[in-house]
C-alpha cells in the first residue's frame, strides 16, 4: 500500500444509474476521510474495451458496472483478480457487471440477482441485528435509499447479511459480505444516484473498502 494507504481501484461502467459521476462523489468523500489513494478508470460505453493491467496493483477494486461486452484478454485480467483472492467492493449493477461472465454475481459476490421491482418507491435500509458488531457498520444507522430493490432471493450460505431493504410491499437483502478464496467481498445492491448524496451509503461503502482491504480496525 503506497504511502500506507489503501491503493482503491474503482470501475465506472454503469450507464443507467450514471456511475461516473456518483464515483467522482465517493472518490473525494473517501480521499477526504480516510487512507485511501482512489483511481477511477472509466469506460464510454459497453463496448470499450479498456484495459485492466492496473489491478494487478490494486489493493482494493470496486466494480460499479453493467453489462459490459469486455472478453478476451481484459475479461481474462478481471477474472484472475478474482480468482486470487483480492479484495471487492461491489455496488448495484456488479450483480451483472460483464455480460460474458454473469457467473461474477454467484461465484464471487454471493448473490441471486433476479431483476428489480419498480421504482420510485424508496426503500428503508435496516441493519440486521445479527450483524450489528460487524466492523462495517461503525457508525452506521438505519438510512433511505431512492433506486428500486434488487430481487435476491437466495444469497449464498456463507454470507454475512448487513443491511435489509424494506418497502411497504417487499423485503429484500441489500448489503452483505462473505470470503472468496480468502479474500473479502462487499457487495451492495443499493447505489442509485441520490443514494450518493446519503452520507451514511457513501460511510459504509468506505467501511467496505477499508474492510475488504483489511484496513477498517486500523483508523
Amino acid at each position: 500500500m503506497s504511502n500506507n494507504r489503501v491503493k482503491l481501484c474503482m470501475l465506472s461502467g454503469s450507464f443507467e444509474y450514471d456511475s461516473e459521476a456518483s464515483l467522482v462523489v465517493f472518490q473525494d468523500y473517501i480521499e477526504k476521510n480516510y487512507p485511501v489513494e482512489a483511481s477511477l478508470l472509466i469506460y464510454q460505453n459497453e463496448d470499450d474495451n479498456q484495459s485492466l493491467e492496473s489491478l494487478q496493483d490494486a489493493d482494493v477494486l470496486l466494480v460499479f458496472t453493467r453489462r459490459l461486452n469486455t472478453t478476451g484478454k481484459e475479461l481474462d485480467r478481471f477474472k484472475a483478480y478474482c480468482a486470487a483472492g483480492k479484495p471487492i467492493v461491489g455496488v448495484r449493477t456488479a450483480s451483472h457487471a460483464y455480460q460474458h461472465w454473469l457467473a461474477f454475481d454467484k461465484e464471487i459476490l454471493g448473490g441471486d440477482y433476479h431483476g428489480h421491482y419498480g421504482g420510485g418507491i424508496v426503500a428503508h435500509a435496516e441493519i440486521n441485528p445479527e450483524a450489528k458488531d460487524h466492523p462495517i457498520l461503525q457508525g452506521i444507522s438505519n438510512f433511505d435509499s431512492y433506486g428500486s430493490l434488487y430481487k435476491n432471493p437466495s444469497i449464498a450460505a456463507d454470507t454475512t447479511l448487513l443491511l435489509t431493504g424494506y418497502t411497504e410491499e417487499h423485503t429484500e437483502p441489500v448489503a452483505w459480505t462473505r470470503l472468496h478464496r480468502g479474500g473479502r467481498v462487499f457487495y451492495t445492491s443499493l447505489g442509485h444516484q441520490k443514494d450518493f448524496e446519503v452520507t451514511m451509503f457513501l460511510r459504509l461503502l468506505a467501511n467496505a473498502v477499508l474492510w475488504t482491504g483489511g484496513r477498517l480496525n486500523a483508523i
